[in-house]
């Protein structure tokens, strides 16, 4: 199945851009994904919310109750806490950070923007952001460019960039294992 360029497969993708065609049929394309944004953050902060999600231990009863009291706390409702709710009810949890990242994909491309995940060794000045913003724009061939930046020291130096499947690794530490490998096979 494919929406607008984006290839879409599996339960994931099915479940994805049926909850895309009635955000967008609702005028609620925006809201939906912002509401997911935060559900999958949820996520990545609580050990205890990644295994509710994770476990096949937990009843899709115990699950839909757990996550009643999660997406109230969290100010989640309306269209994507009924969709995440459905989701639990159906078994299919487990799937649910791909399905929101598929969701995400779709919006995305529906808006023309396109991410791109860097991991820099030190924070970036904005007229730096500001020059890869435009870089990265010229390589999409004119796209909105969001960046979500990482810092990581142990990437010595330089600059790592994720965009779509291509990735572009002109760190020092691959540099330095580069030539260290190199040393190996020459000695």
């Amino acid at each position: 199945m494919a929406q607008d360029g984006v290839s879409l497969s599996g339960v994931a993708g099915r479940y994805a851009s049926a909850l895309y065609d009635l955000a967008t049929e609702k005028n609620a394309a925006d809201e939906v994904a912002a509401a997911l944004a935060a559900f999958q953050s949820l996520i990545n902060e609580s050990a205890d919310l990644k295994r509710l999600v994770k476990s096949p231990v937990f009843s899709a009863q115990e699950q839909v109750k757990a996550l009643d009291a999660v997406l109230d706390k969290a100010g989640i409702s309306g269209i994507a806490a009924n969709f995440i709710r459905l989701v639990a009810s159906k078994r299919r949890l487990f799937v649910l950070p791909d399905m929101i990242a598929a969701y995400q994909s779709l919006h995305d491309t529906a808006k023309g923007l396109v991410r791109a995940d860097v991991t820099v060794s030190a924070p970036l000045r904005p007229e730096h952001e500001t020059a890869l913003r435009a870089a990265l724009a010229g390589v999409t061939g004119g796209k909105s460019v969001s960046l979500n930046v990482r810092t990581d020291p142990s990437i010595i130096g330089g600059i790592v960039v994720k965009l779509g499947s291509r990735m572009v690794d002109a760190s020092v530490r691959t540099k330095l294992n580069s030539i260290r490998t190199r040393m190996k096979e020459v000695g």
